[in-house]
């Protein structure tokens, strides 16, 4: 049965990647030329520290939105937390993946089912997971696509 196999038989490898430091402009090409929605974001010792997606990209294109706000007396009073503005500012002037990543990508065991698989991509509304090995590294992608051609091969 499909969805029982391992989510390894079926993720795609080897995984596309960037490094925190990577140009911007390197990690968008790279989206590019694969035809691909998300890349992989890896540390040091190649572990996985992020996740950089076509939906990080939209918000750095779209500029920054310092949200509602009403004017007394030449003063302006905003009306979203200011605090929160840090993240929108680097993500809009970054130029390296670190400036625009998500640090928490979503993730799954290579051992793991389609029908696991199938079930986090639901209930997380994400498009991939990323696929690690025993020892926490990397090995490949899962999207909703794989997921989906992997159910009709089945027939």
């Amino acid at each position: 049965m499909v969805v029982e196999r391992p989510v390894a038989e079926l993720m795609t490898s080897p995984l596309l990647s960037v490094r925190r430091e990577s140009p911007l402009q390197d990690a968008v090409q790279l989206m590019s030329d694969h035809h691909i929605s998300g890349l992989a974001v890896l540390g040091e010792a190649g572990e996985l520290v992020g996740e950089l997606s076509e939906q990080d990209l939209m918000v750095r294109e779209s500029g920054f939105d310092a949200g509602p706000y009403v004017m007394v007396l030449d003063a302006v009073i905003y009306l979203r937390n200011p605090l929160g503005w840090d993240k929108q500012v680097h993500q809009v002037l970054g130029n390296s993946v670190a400036d625009v990543m998500r640090p928490h990508p979503h993730t799954i065991e290579a051992g793991a089912s389609l029908r696991d698989a199938a079930r986090l991509l639901h209930a997380r509304s994400t498009q991939r997971l990323f696929v690690l090995q025993a020892d926490g590294k990397p090995v490949g992608v899962l999207t909703r696509g794989d997921v989906v051609r992997a159910l009709a091969a089945a027939g």
